[in-house]
């Protein structure tokens, strides 16, 4: 008993003084996060990069998705307006008569019908090249009763009623008929429709595998970090403040992966236009135009890849937040 009176009699207070004083136990305390900057999940762990790398590789491909279904549904709309404004007017050979001269009698037939806007008559050879994809080139069609084409653009796409026209035609030119794409037409809503459907399922598909992933990740943030949350009950901490830490975390990590993944898809459409634009006049660039025009998401599109971006941080944190609250309620 007396020693240990002794050794704390010979312990004086300049000797904390001096371990106050001493540079590096300074620096040591410094180092020491406060109370108000640390926060119960770690910013900066294994489990974490993984969920960002997850949610930047779903951003990612439901970016392209966003930017596939908006680039399909304005080339549909493109499509239908141009097919819709265009008629076609097919003349056959007949035997014991002039071609030449039907030709001629529907192209005035077809000039004379009010709302008509544009007349262009195929000549032989050119009907011949249409026929080149299926047939092959360097045959000779002079035998064959290939039938002539005049394509025929409307003044406008506002309804107009056909059925005259192909009246006349049938009782005036041998061999004539008329056709105004309306099956293609109903294709095509058809096909865009069904593209549309399609990438809003995988957009849900991947919303909610984005979903999932925090819900574990936050299950397994709360798992590493359960002595804090449990001292922090203890000293009084309500739900809602261990919630707003978890959900405040998420928000980030939600924001840095879909900045990063959404990022990289608008990089990839903004090279695929520059790409698209190099290649004009060649035949896979006439081919892609046709299909998808200038292959441009324009300003909306970027604008909704960014609000894209936003959905899924904000997901990221309510899913969080939601787990967080559920698994409190289960063990308080």
């Amino acid at each position: 008993m007396c020693t240990i009176e002794a050794n704390m009699t010979d312990h004086h207070p300049n000797q904390d003084l001096r371990m106050d004083q001493d540079p590096k136990t300074r620096r040591t305390m410094a180092e020491l996060p406060t109370r108000n900057e640390s926060s119960i999940v770690p910013k900066r762990s294994i489990a974490g990069r993984a969920l960002v790398a997850v949610i930047a590789i779903m951003s990612f491909l439901a970016s392209l998705t966003t930017g596939a279904v908006l680039l399909v549904r304005s080339a549909a709309v493109d499509w239908q307006s141009d097919v819709a404004r265009e008629i076609t007017i097919q003349v056959r050979p007949t035997p014991g008569r002039d071609l030449e001269a039907e030709v001629a009698r529907a192209v005035e037939i077809a000039r004379a019908f009010p709302g008509i806007g544009e007349i262009r008559p195929y000549s032989k050879e050119e009907s011949a090249r249409l026929l080149e994809p299926w047939l092959g080139g360097g045959l000779a069609l002079d035998e064959l009763p290939v039938p002539r084409m005049i394509v025929v653009k409307l003044a406008s796409s506002d309804g107009i009623d056909l059925a005259p026209l192909r009246k006349i035609l049938t009782e005036r030119v041998t061999g004539a008929s008329l056709d105004d794409h309306r099956a293609w037409i109903e294709r095509m809503r058809a096909m865009a429709r069904t593209t549309i459907l399609g990438g809003v399922g995988l957009l849900i598909l991947m919303l909610a595998a984005t979903v999932l992933s925090v819900i574990f990740a936050t299950r397994g943030a709360m798992a590493a970090n359960r002595p804090i949350i449990e001292v922090l009950h203890f000293i009084g901490a309500k739900n809602g403040f261990i919630a707003n830490q978890f959900q405040r975390h998420f928000l980030v990590l939600g924001l840095e992966g879909g900045m990063i993944g959404g990022g990289l898809a608008m990089l990839l459409f903004g090279a695929a236009n520059i790409t698209a634009g190099m290649s004009v006049g060649t035949a896979g660039g006439d081919q892609l135009a046709a299909l998808f025009g200038a292959f441009a998401l324009g300003i909306g599109g970027y604008v909704a890849i960014i609000v894209q971006i936003a959905l899924i941080a904000v997901v990221t944190a309510s899913s969080s937040r939601w787990t967080v609250d559920r698994t409190l309620e289960a063990v308080g």
